[in-house]
């Protein structure tokens, strides 16, 4: 089974810039899709960004213009790339992959505050 594990979160003020990475033990190929989904206090969690095998990527509403994912598929890795922070940003970020079945990770936090 793949195990998916998620970094880069932290504190950030408003405007502020982070990059969020998701490692996937063994193949990311296995993977056709991956994502970043996020949850805030008091709300269920929502999508913020997937992208496919293809390269095809969907994003929030919220979030587009300011937010970027990516992967690199030699480093089994996939992306988040948070620009223009807002403090309604502020939640636990999880990874998700799709494959045989799906996989999550265990979440990483982001504060957006001054």
């Amino acid at each position: 089974q793949a195990q998916l594990v998620e970094s880069g979160g932290g504190l950030v003020q408003p405007g502020g810039s982070l990059r969020l990475s998701c490692t996937v033990s063994g193949s990311i190929l296995s993977m056709y899709v991956m994502g970043w989904y996020r949850r805030a206090p008091g709300k269920q969690r929502e999508l913020v960004a997937t992208m496919t095998n293809a390269g095809t990527t969907d994003y929030a509403d919220s979030v587009k213009g300011r937010f970027t994912i990516s992967r690199d598929n030699a480093k089994n890795a996939v992306y988040l790339q948070m620009d223009s922070l807002k403090p309604e940003d502020t939640a636990v970020y999880f990874c998700r992959g799709v494959g045989d079945i799906q996989y999550w990770g265990q979440g990483t936090q982001v504060t957006v505050s001054s």
